[in-house]
């Protein structure tokens, strides 16, 4: 809890230094109709004793239940070391090493995770990390714009109509004000996913980079090869957003195609990060050595010293605080150092066959559960193809009561995609990770054939309720 020491006193001998009548005084050069008002419904702080009884209420009110929602933010088993480690004073109070001389323990650590990022993005280099997935996307876009050749006639940038829905509205709200112009590829109804086809419709807006998400948002597997060398034929960047886990089972950004692509981000999260209600998370960028000097966000190099003797230092840091202003490459200060931390530690424990083999757990807890609720009438998987460790299923009730009714069981069913794509209001996105055993893939199947029966009495008590009024 931060603690606040400036008494009323202090704030007015601070005012009278500088010759402000009043605080607001600072904040004069900002035009009054962009001014926020009082916010009335905000009630008055609490205390000290006030908020920590508050937050024991709100802890009694949750409660373990198991967990199927996915859609950007997954639960994976993570070593108690983990964090352990992390929270360890050097590593959980340190802050942004203005002074290498002074850091070179986090400094390694960073060159460490770059290390192993681009190697898991099969890229060049890495840089130490962003504010989360979503707008690390932002920043892709950015940098791709940033990349162009003078000549080039657009600024629009083709976007999968599959990618993560929030991922495309904070770009959107994050590029747009550049002048840049995001246009949606539709996914294919029977597959999921996007199709040749589907880009040669906007082949004539001369794009400059196609964003790809794999796996998508519904979990299904993009034709990346294909999709690749037709944006290259066309001279448009690829951007990859791809969950890291799964990068351990599929081809790697830097291979798609013939050329692999050209950035490739994503969310942070799945790599010893815990759900923790939303956060806080972290953003990864790799990128090929062609377009570094883009790279917003700080990169660690390796050197030695006038002994000879290695050693390690920021550099290609063209960020906000260093006085850039407009010429900076990112004006979002964050690069969540502590979660990028525990990250390194959880890649380092697991090691390239720990994180595969979490991978494959988690297809196979997919594909048996698939076969389970398959087997329940009415109900079907809605797209063809390959899934990692999500797959959407269609239901022969809206999913909202679905999850609702589930919640009584215990089970978070999983994700409404009606609230992002009312075409889809029956369909329910569903995760599995390797946290998942037997017995809760089998509860899950239970708890959805009593909730669908529950519901197909509720409905038909309704309807004889119509008929007979």
């Amino acid at each position: 809890m931060p603690f606040i020491p400036h008494t009323k006193d202090d704030i007015s001998a601070m005012l009278e230094t500088i010759g402000a009548n009043n605080i607001k005084d600072l904040f004069d050069e900002i035009p009054a109709d962009l001014q926020v008002p009082p916010q009335q419904e905000i009630p008055e702080g609490l205390n000290e004793l006030q908020i920590t009884r508050l937050m024991q209420q709100r802890a009694k009110q949750d409660h373990h239940s198991g967990c199927f929602i996915g859609a950007g933010a997954y639960e994976h088993h993570i070593p108690a070391a983990v964090w352990d480690i992390a929270s360890r004073g050097e590593f959980l109070t340190a802050y942004t090493p203005y002074q290498a001389e002074a850091s070179q323990g986090t400094l390694q650590l960073l060159y460490e995770y770059q290390t192993m990022m681009a190697s898991l993005m099969g890229m060049e280099v890495s840089n130490a990390s962003l504010y989360d997935g979503a707008s690390a996307l932002a920043e892709a876009i950015l940098m791709a714009i940033r990349s162009l050749p003078k000549s080039h006639p657009s600024k629009t940038i083709l976007v999968a109509g599959s990618l993560h829905p929030h991922y495309r509205q904070t770009a959107e709200a994050i590029v747009t004000a550049q002048g840049i112009k995001l246009i949606e590829v539709p996914f294919d109804t029977k597959t999921g996913t996007i199709t040749i086809n589907s880009l040669e419709a906007h082949k004539s807006l001369q794009a400059a980079a196609l964003v790809i998400q794999q796996p998508n948002f519904f979990g299904q597997i993009e034709e990346v090869d294909r999709l690749t060398d037709w944006a290259h034929a066309n001279n448009l960047f690829v951007i990859a957003v791809v969950n890291p886990i799964a990068a351990t089972l599929f081809k790697e950004p830097g291979s798609w195609g013939e050329k692999g692509a050209d950035i490739a981000c994503g969310e942070g999260q799945p790599l010893g990060i815990p759900l923790a209600s939303g956060g806080p998370y972290f953003g990864f960028m790799c990128t090929r050595m062609s377009l570094v000097r883009q790279m917003p966000g700080r990169i660690i190099g390796r050197t030695v010293d006038v002994d000879n003797k290695p050693g390690f230092t920021l550099t290609l840091q063209a960020r906000e605080q260093h006085i850039r202003r407009a010429k900076a490459t990112s004006n979002i200060c964050t690069n969540q150092g502590l979660a990028v931390t525990a990250a390194t530690i959880f890649m380092s424990l697991l090691g390239e066959n720990g994180l595969q083999n979490m991978a494959l757990a988690s297809y196979q807890n997919t594909q048996a559960l698939i076969k389970i609720v398959s087997a329940i009438a009415h109900v079907h998987v809605l797209y063809e193809g390959n899934h990692f460790h999500e797959f959407v299923l269609h239901l022969p009730v809206k999913a909202s009561a679905v999850i609702e009714e589930m919640a009584k069981q215990g089970i978070q069913a999983g994700y409404d995609l009606g609230q992002t794509f009312p075409a889809l209001a029956n369909a329910l996105l569903i995760c599995v990770t390797e946290t998942k055993t037997e017995e809760d893939l089998q509860q899950y199947g239970k708890a959805l054939q009593a909730a669908l029966q529950t519901l197909g009495k509720r409905n038909g008590e309704k309807n004889h309720a119509a008929v007979t009024a």
